[in-house]
């Protein structure tokens, strides 16, 4: 079991990388079709799929990392509140929700790539990018998703990782060490 973890990890950190790979290459993108077209005068074709396409599949891409991470959006007043086997329960309900409803979204995307695949989707754009290619960051994302929440889960059944990140004595990070 750990190292499905340990691998589950590197794969959430690595595509976290990509993830910041394609947002810096959609910045770059960016400038260079506004130099293009306001320097240059000329018409930009590509640039504006190009830059649409990697944001998305660098948030698809990258929601392993963040999960992995916790650095997602978290409203915890109820777990720090909440006694340990409440706040236990709490975490292990959030977990199996979130864990089956992104497993359901992993299938669905991984439909409908199939289908962008099998009949050779093309962007209505001058472009004509073959569609499976950039709708592939969504299955692959959200299974990579998916098997992160697995860790996730297997870590607080077996309470290798506290629920919330709270243990006993309080929450992870104090608010005084946040400097709020």
């Amino acid at each position: 079991m750990e190292l499905f973890a340990r691998i589950v990890r590197w794969l959430s950190a690595t595509f976290g990388l990509i993830a910041a790979g394609l947002t810096a290459a959609g910045v770059v993108v960016v400038c260079q079709m506004v130099f293009v077209r306001y320097g240059l005068n000329q018409t930009t074709i590509w640039q504006t799929d190009f830059v649409t396409y990697s944001l998305v599949a660098a948030t698809f891409l990258g929601s392993p990392y963040v999960l992995l991470t916790k650095g997602h959006v978290n409203v915890d007043v109820l777990p720090i509140y909440a006694g340990p086997r409440a706040r236990w329960w709490l975490a292990f309900f959030a977990v199996s929700i979130s864990l089956m409803f992104v497993a359901v979204m992993a299938w669905l995307t991984f439909s409908f790539w199939l289908e962008a695949y099998e009949n050779n989707w093309r962007s209505d754009s001058m472009w004509r990018a073959r569609l499976w290619i950039p709708y592939m960051a969504m299955p692959v994302g959200l299974g990579i998703l998916t098997l992160q929440y697995i860790v996730d889960f297997l870590d607080l059944v077996t309470g290798r990782e506290p629920p919330f990140g709270i243990t006993a004595e309080g929450p992870a990070v104090s608010i005084k060490e946040t400097g709020i």
